[in-house]
Formats: C-alpha cells, structure tokens, sequence
C-alpha cells in the first residue's frame, strides 16, 4: 500500500507554494514552474520526501524513542494535537517555550509541577484552601496545560521531530539542530530547506494539506507499533511451539516406563487400539494565506 498518492496530494492542495517574489531561492530544486504570479512544488519529489521521512519515523519508534509534533499556527493546532494523540506520541500546539529540548531538566520540574496540581484538584487539598488560593493555583494549573499537556508524560527529549512550518518554528528547529535531534519538517517556498533533515516541499498554509501531512506522520508512527507487537506475538508463538515440544519429550518419558504387562487385561489393549486419532491548473488555493509585503 502506498504511503501517499498524487490524487490525494492535489485534493489537499499541497503543490500550492508562496507568491513569486516572496520565494526563498533555496528552495528552487523543488519547484515545478510559475502560474499566475504563484509556484508550484514539484509533487514528485514531496512523494519521494514523504517516504524518506515516513521509513524514519518507523526506524525511530521502532528502536524506542518518541516523535514530537510542533506546529504552534492556527491552521495546525487542532490537526498536531488530534493526530499526536491517536498515534500516542507527543504534540506543542500552542507556543514553544525557549529551552524545551535544550533545557530538558527545567522543562521536566514544570511537569511535574502540572502533575502535582491536577492530583491537588482531585485528592482534596482544595477543599481545605480559600477561593483565592484556589483561583491561583487553577490559573497556574490552565497555563502550564496549555503549553505543556502535550508533553506532559514526555520523560527524555524526542528521538525525532515533526514540524509544521520552519518559519514559525525556527526556535524549536535550531534547538533541535543543536542537540542532535533529527527533523522533518513541511517547507513552504518562503522557508529555507538547509539544515532540516528530512524536508518535505508542500504547502504549510492550507489545512487539508497541514491535515494530510500529520496524518501520514502519525501512520508511520502506528505502523511500526503495530511491526514491534506482531514481534511480540512471533516470540510468544516460539516460546509456545517449545513449550508443546518440552511437553511432548515429558509425554514420551512417561511412555517410557515400564509397565506391568501382566496388569492389563485383554479387552482393555483392544479398546485403546479402537480409539480414532484425532487496497489544471489552478490560479491560486482559496485555504491558503497569501500575506502581502
């Protein structure tokens, strides 16, 4: 089964890049041609990107380490959230606060911080505060769940990271540029693909396109959950068939045995012998933001 079709591509409007004279000459490679003062991105080389990017995240999960999902735009909240959720990976949807890979440590005490006060809302301690104590610590509590309920069960930094829009995101990007961390990100004509690992020419505006990128991210995600516990199930089945082996040996020790011929009748040697075995061109994409100069 394919990892994206083109069909699905110009549905979602993916090949629509930035006007002319907002492109960023770094991107070249990956445009396709002009059309009515627009570029088009060449959509054969976002499919083979797509692949590249996808084969990475199933070779990160599939060692142990996480995916972390960053898009802070509107057009890409909802979609970042939704699809980090279903995949069980970790998403920031809302703001990226300066240090959250290079600053783990600090990072990990608001955490535990955002823990401490939702145990507080539930196990009582409330009900012996007064209302203003009370209003503080739920002001706190919304805030850090606002920038960090995305990360909130995040125990050490991501072994890799998904990113919508490089522009928005350039803090994350270079945080994660110094340590080390892989990237894949959607780069529009006005972004700068140097130094993104696996960057994948689209359109970082529209939300079907936003919505399709996520999608497939949160794909490979599963897919490679789904190859590490077919694994576990291999392994079970092994250790079974051993079982079943060790079984036999002990069946045939025990026939084995020497047996009292003298204590069988007859009739009972001939009942046992009767017993049965037993899956053109279009001007402008009216869900994309065009901002003038």
């Amino acid at each position: 089964m394919a990892v994206v079709t083109m069909k699905s591509l110009l549905e979602s409007g993916v090949h629509f890049g930035h006007q002319v004279k907002r492109w960023d000459p770094r991107m070249k490679k990956y445009i396709f041609a002009e059309r009515n003062g627009i570029h088009i991105i060449d959509l054969q080389k976002t499919i083979q990107a797509i692949k590249d990017a996808y084969n990475a995240v199933r070779e990160t999960v599939a060692s142990g380490k996480t995916v972390l999902f960053v898009g802070t735009k509107k057009q890409a909240q909802q979609a970042v959230a939704k699809e980090a959720e279903r995949c069980g990976m970790y998403f920031i949807n809302n703001r990226w606060l300066g240090g959250m890979l290079t600053n783990f440590v600090t990072i990990k005490k608001s955490l535990l911080r955002l823990k401490k006060l939702e145990k507080m809302e539930v196990d009582g301690t409330f009900d012996n505060l007064t209302k203003k104590e009370i209003a503080s610590l739920g002001k706190e509590r919304s805030k850090l769940q606002k920038n960090l309920g995305g990360i909130k069960e995040m125990k050490d930094i991501p072994g890799i990271l998904f990113v919508i829009d490089t522009r928005k995101e350039a803090i994350a990007v270079a945080e994660a540029q110094r340590m080390g961390i892989p990237i894949i990100a959607v780069v529009d004509t006005n972004c700068n693909p140097d130094g993104i690992t696996y960057p994948i020419p689209g359109n970082d505006d529209a939300i079907r396109a936003i919505t399709l990128f996520t999608q497939i991210i949160a794909n490979a995600v599963i897919e490679a959950d789904n190859e590490a516990g077919l694994k576990i199930i291999e392994t079970l089945g092994e250790e079974d068939e051993d079982m079943e082996g060790l079984m036999s040996d002990m069946s045939m020790k025990e026939e084995d045995k020497e047996i009292d011929i003298a204590s069988y009748s007859q009739s009972d040697t001939a009942k046992q012998e009767d017993k049965p075995d037993d899956e053109d061109d279009l001007p402008v994409d009216v869900d994309k933001v065009y901002d003038e100069d």
